[in-house]
């Protein structure tokens, strides 16, 4: 490597930070893609369960829910709100299937009553899923970091230093 500006080595490379975030967006993406994955394969079988909404319907919005986080993290994973969105959905998700896992909540409301002791491989799989993309999910938001003035921005280095690599 030639030296650059200011004695420092010229780096074309992507920075560690950069490589650290795009593993985190499809870590993350691909956890909630398989929370999709299994409540939208699921759904079906518990549209007989409620009365005004049907536990089909809530896994069907599920899905959906976590496919647009899944999709947001991947296209739009330099902002924070779009991390915050997919901690949210996941540690929605994982804590719904804890508790109903667990506790016979009964019906609340509109919603029907999700108690299921039952863990079959679908559900294990789910579960873990969540968990992993809820800590992917906190651990992009930490590293995103906050966003920066402009007058922060006009006097960043440039390059992966102003990426956060620098050094």
């Amino acid at each position: 490597m030639a030296p650059g500006p200011g004695g420092r080595p010229h780096r074309t490379a992507i920075s560690r930070h950069t490589v650290v975030r795009v593993l985190l967006q499809v870590l993350t993406a691909a956890a909630l893609a398989v929370d999709a994955y299994v409540h939208a394969s699921l759904a079906s079988p518990y549209d007989r369960v409620g009365r005004q909404i049907s536990q089909g319907t809530l896994f069907r919005l599920e899905a959906a829910v976590a496919s647009l986080a899944a999709l947001l993290v991947l296209l739009l994973g330099r902002r924070r709100p779009v991390w915050v969105f997919a901690f949210l959905v996941s540690v929605s998700a994982l804590g719904a299937v804890l508790l109903y896992g667990y506790v016979n909540v009964g019906a609340l409301g509109p919603l029907p009553n999700m108690y299921e002791p039952f863990w079959g491989p679908k559900r294990i799989a789910s579960a873990i899923a969540e968990a992993v993309g809820a800590v992917a999910a906190l651990v992009g938001f930490l590293v995103t970091g906050p966003p920066r003035s402009a007058s922060t921005r006009a006097d960043a280095p440039r390059g992966d230093e102003a990426d956060g690599g620098g050094g």
